[in-house]
């Protein structure tokens, strides 16, 4: 990308093989991960802000250059490439029985998902758990870690019929559809047996933020991981103290200088994935040359689950 736009600033272009540095990882990359964050980077709408000339890409799989080893590492930029370098402590090894693809979805999205439940969320026993974009990289698998997590009803809402099934047969106990936003506080207390919801995990913004907040019960929490919508919302201190509500932002990256939160949470996940407990669900995977058309089929919600670029097709 030399400049920011439209899906046609992804321009598939030669450049010379990227030199690690001190304490990095020369990785040959077999697939890259993507990212909601990425659409909003080549527009430069993310949180973190991005400067030109760039290779976008967070994520990626394949062999360290210098050991052979399979290994999954986040990068600052880059991933959309043949070679990318990564510092050597986000440069995680691929357990065996796990392929590529399952294990980037667990790294960005399952960790994402993990720390919603734990750190943001602070989900307790039994409460109830409202899962907004249910058969997404996040959403499809905090559908799932619902349940082991001690979550109690999961609510999965979803824009298709396709959608809300997928999330049923990974655990959801109900799904609802997202749309329209009118009507949608309604249809979350009563897929939650007319009970107000304790914890939505939320990842548009916009109308289905609000309606989602006026779903809460008493101490409930709205936790916020996306703006899709790219509508910011505000919500009064009023309001959050009259009905006892938070509201929590949640950005995995914060996490990059507390080792802690990473290493032990993806060993448990890439547990959970190896023994069978643990969908990752995988979706489309794109050559390096269509990356623009991955960019608009994720920004018109015609995915499901973690979609993959492969660099050498």
């Amino acid at each position: 990308m030399t400049e920011f736009g439209g899906p046609e600033v992804l321009q598939l272009v030669e450049l010379p093989l990227p030199e690690p540095g001190p304490e990095e990882v020369l990785i040959r990359v077999t697939r890259a991960g993507m990212n909601f964050a990425d659409v909003h980077t080549r527009t430069n709408s993310y949180v973190q802000k991005a400067t030109l000339p760039l290779v976008p890409g967070r994520e990626v799989a394949g062999v360290r250059e210098d050991t052979g080893e399979r290994v999954i590492a986040l990068v600052s930029s880059g991933g959309y490439a043949q070679f990318a370098t990564a510092p050597g402590n986000v440069v995680f090894p691929i357990p065996d029985g796990l392929d590529e693809g399952a294990a980037l979805a667990l790294m960005i999205q399952g960790l994402t998902a993990w720390h919603l439940y734990r750190t943001a969320g602070c989900v307790a026993r039994g409460e109830s758990v409202v899962v907004h974009a249910a058969a997404g990289g996040v959403g499809s698998l905090a559908v799932q870690l619902g349940k082991p997590l001690g979550a109690g009803r999961i609510i999965a809402v979803a824009s298709s019929e396709e959608k809300r099934q997928l999330a049923l047969q990974l655990g959801a106990d109900v799904a609802i559809d997202s749309e329209p936003a009118e009507g949608l506080t309604e249809r979350l207390i009563e897929a939650n047996e007319g009970r107000e919801v304790d914890v939505v995990f939320e990842m548009a913004g916009g109308a289905v933020f609000d309606a989602s907040y006026r779903a809460l019960a008493h101490f409930g929490r709205v936790v916020i991981c996306g703006i899709a919508s790219q509508e910011p919302n505000q919500v009064s201190t009023g309001s959050l103290l009259r009905h006892s509500r938070s509201v929590v932002g949640f950005y995995l990256f914060h996490c990059l200088g507390r080792p802690v939160m990473w290493a032990e949470p993806l060993a448990e996940l890439f547990a959970r994935a190896v023994s069978g407990e643990l969908q990752a669900t995988v979706g489309h995977t794109y050559a390096l040359s269509d990356a623009a058309q991955a960019q608009i089929d994720l920004r018109e919600r015609r995915t499901t689950g973690k979609l993959l670029l492969d660099p050498w097709a």
